[in-house]
């Protein structure tokens, strides 16, 4: 338990700062509300009612986020490969190709749909 006795430390003083930033926001900050505080903010825009069935939602935003953490994580698994490339061989050699043919296919796959387009 030696040994982690900073990291517990660590954790337990980041808990301990933000339940004192929650606890003094919630004493000193202003409490009056009003309608235009409580209104839904749309980037300055009066805010759109929704259709009844809800409509049709874009999701070109989710699909570019989505695509940059796969290639996000695309990057940290190769980071250890190649510090210990020599270690692995012609079996790490294989292993990541297959790794980078895998998300290139994703990637191609999304640039076909037309995920990567803005209007």
């Amino acid at each position: 338990m030696h040994p982690y006795t900073p990291i517990l430390a660590l954790g337990v003083l980041a808990a301990l700062f933000v339940a004192g930033s929650i606890t003094i926001s919630a004493l000193v900050g202003p409490k009056r509300y009003n309608r235009a505080r409580l209104d839904s903010y749309e980037c300055g825009i009066e805010p759109t009612p929704q259709p009844v069935g809800g409509g049709r939602f874009p999701v070109k935003y989710y699909i570019t986020a989505m695509l940059f953490i796969v290639f996000d994580i695309e990057i940290i698994f190769l980071y250890p490969w190649a510090v210990a490339f020599d270690q692995m061989g012609l079996f790490g050699l294989v292993e990541m190709v297959i790794f980078i043919v895998t998300v290139f296919v994703a990637y191609t796959y999304v640039w076909r749909r037309g995920g990567l387009e803005w209007d």
